[in-house]
C-alpha cells in the first residue's frame, strides 16, 4: 500500500503541496486518514517533478521513511514546478530492492505510482510477463508488482496507445489475472494526470484556477474535494477532469 498525489497548476514549490497540508503526503506517512490497508507508509518515497522547458521530470527518491529525510525537507523548500508526482510507500512484502522500488517510476516523459497490490504475486502475472518482450522484463528495476505492472502500462504505450487507454487497458488485464487486486494507478506526463480508482480510495481537488490535485486522499478539509468512484478511470488536465466507468472483467 501507500499513499500518491499528482499536482497540475501555477509554479508552487514542492512543500506547498506535500509538506505544508494539514493532512499533506508527509503526514500521511505516518497518520493516513482513508488508507483501508497498512498503517504507517515507511518504506520509502519519491517525488517527481518538471522544470520549465524540460519535458523529462527529475526525480528524488529513497527506501527509508520522508520524516527522516533531512534533503528533502531543502529539497521541498526551494523546487517549484507546474506538475509533480510523489509518493510515500508501505511495502506488501519485504525485499531489498531499496530505492529502486519507491515510487515515482519514470520513462522519458511519463511519472507513475501503484496505489495497491497485486493478488497471487507473482505468479498470477506470469501469463502477462511472458508476453512482455524480454527486454522489457531485463529494464525492470524492481522485483515488486508495481514495477511489472508499470512495465505493462510501458509497453502498451511503446505500442502507440495513448496514456489513458494504455493505463485503463493494462488495469483491466491484470485484474483479469489476478481478481482480487487493488489496482490504483497515478501518472502524469507534466500536462495531464490520468488515475484509476481500483479497490482503493482516490479523490480530486479542482481550483482555485486553473489547478488540479488527484491524491489517495485530501489532504486538508476544503470541501470541493470530491470522490471518485471505484472501477473508474480519471483523467484530467488543470482546467477539466473526466471520470470514465471501467467495466469489471468478466469471470
Amino acid at each position: 500500500m501507500c499513499r500518491h498525489v499528482a499536482y497540475l497548476g501555477p509554479p508552487v514549490a514542492l512543500g506547498e503541496v506535500l509538506v505544508l497540508p494539514p493532512h499533506g503526503l508527509v503526514r500521511q506517512s505516518w497518520a493516513p486518514r482513508r488508507q483501508r490497508y497498512g498503517t504507517v507508509n515507511a518504506d520509502g518515497f519519491g517525488v517527481g517533478w518538471y522544470a520549465d522547458g524540460d519535458p523529462v521530470p527529475g526525480r528524488y527518491r529513497r527506501s527509508g521513511p520522508v520524516w527522516g529525510d533531512r534533503t528533502f525537507s531543502d529539497l521541498a523548500r526551494v523546487v517549484r514546478s507546474t506538475a509533480l508526482l510523489a509518493a510515500v510507500r508501505d511495502a506488501t512484502e519485504a525485499s531489498d530492492d531499496g530505492e529502486a522500488a519507491a515510487a515515482p517510476f519514470a520513462d522519458g516523459t511519463v511519472l507513475f505510482s501503484h496505489n495497491g497490490a497485486v493478488a497471487g504475486w507473482p505468479g498470477s502475472l506470469e501469463p502477462l510477463a511472458a508476453a512482455l518482450p524480454p527486454a522489457a522484463l531485463l529494464a525492470l528495476t524492481a522485483r515488486c508488482d508495481s514495477a511489472l505492472v508499470w512495465a505493462l502500462v510501458r509497453h502498451r504505450l511503446s505500442d502507440g496507445d495513448a496514456l489513458p487507454q494504455a493505463v485503463a487497458d493494462t488495469v483491466l488485464d491484470v485484474a483479469s489475472a489476478a481478481p482480487g487486486s487493488r489496482l490504483n494507478l497515478l501518472l502524469t506526463d507534466g500536462t495531464r494526470i490520468v488515475a484509476t480508482a481500483w479497490g482503493d480510495t482516490l479523490c480530486y481537488l479542482t481550483g482555485p484556477g486553473p489547478r488540479t490535485v488527484v491524491a489517495s486522499e485530501p489532504y486538508d478539509d476544503d470541501p470541493r474535494w470530491r470522490a471518485v468512484p471505484d472501477r473508474t478511470l480519471l483523467t484530467a488536465t488543470r482546467d477539466d477532469v473526466l471520470l470514465t466507468p471501467l467495466k469489471e472483467p468478466s469471470p
